[in-house]
């Protein structure tokens, strides 16, 4: 093999100082020396806690179930079909909100066949006051003639049929099944999706993984109201940005590492 030719490039430092000499010459300033880069400063992590083992699941649930024995949906329904149409119009809006809007509307449609008398126009003028009505009204109206016409007005007990509905996903099924047809599902929102990565009962990154791990964890003898236990509680007491450790029922078991504490009174002397 043949030895490379010397290079007849000046070396980078005779090239840099070639070039300096060059704008001292010409009456121009050195350029400044780079400053170093500071270390980068980083803050602690807390590392997440494993998930709870199963005596203490089976303790958390029974904690729960005795602060709230019959827990029910907040959003109010006359029949499985008005609860189908509340969950659809509960997605990014609060149940207090939907309720204000469904009360007279399911007051004069309380039926797939009612609401598509209705129309969409009239739907939207009941719902205007909810987030995404106009979305909202069209699904509600799309729903209702998927089943009339496929289900003979009634609303399936299965899964795959619900979730081809239009604006009805994972979530809104198992709400549906559970509440309406008392089918052990878990329904996972923002609330429960933050309750079971918090505590922890199941860590996942997706709520369809929280909901799967959390239907196979649960015992069978709280799997039914599990969904509203959790719900509530993460409405309630669990919250987002400052959960209400203090008097949560089963902070003892709770392995969150940034519990809240309880507010010192202030002494204001003798």
């Amino acid at each position: 093999m043949s030895a490379k030719k010397p290079s007849s490039r000046p070396s980078v430092p005779a090239a840099v100082k070639n070039q300096a000499a060059k704008s001292v010459a010409a009456g121009a300033k050195p350029a400044k020396p780079q400053a170093k880069l500071s270390p980068t400063l980083t803050t602690r992590v807390e590392t997440a806690p494993a998930a709870v083992d199963d005596a203490t699941l089976v303790e958390i649930f029974s904690r729960l179930r005795a602060a709230d024995p019959e827990p029910r949906s907040e959003l109010e329904y006359i029949n499985p079909y008005t609860l189908l149409v509340a969950v659809v119009l509960s997605a990014q809006a609060t149940d207090k909100s939907v309720n204000l809007a469904t009360a007279p509307l399911f007051a004069i449609a309380d039926t797939p066949e009612k609401m598509l008398d209705l129309g969409e126009e009239r739907v939207r003028h009941f719902i205007r006051t909810i987030g995404l009505f106009n979305t909202k009204a069209k699904n509600v109206i799309a729903l209702s003639r998927i089943l009339v016409e496929r289900h003979g007005g009634e609303v399936p007990r299965e899964a795959e049929a619900l979730e081809v509905l239009p604006g009805v996903g994972t979530k809104t099924a198992s709400v549906v099944l559970n509440v309406a047809f008392g089918v052990p599902r878990i329904a996972v929102d923002t609330h429960i999706f933050r309750v079971s990565n918090r505590i922890p009962l199941f860590s996942a990154t997706t709520t369809d993984k929280v909901q799967a791990g959390l239907e196979a964890r649960v015992p069978e003898p709280f799997r039914l109201n599990a969904h509203h236990w959790l719900i509530l509680h993460g409405r309630y007491t669990c919250k987002a940005r400052r959960p209400e450790c203090p008097r949560c029922v089963i902070a003892d078991l709770c392995r969150y590492p940034s519990k809240t504490l309880p507010l010192t009174p202030i002494s204001t002397g003798d």
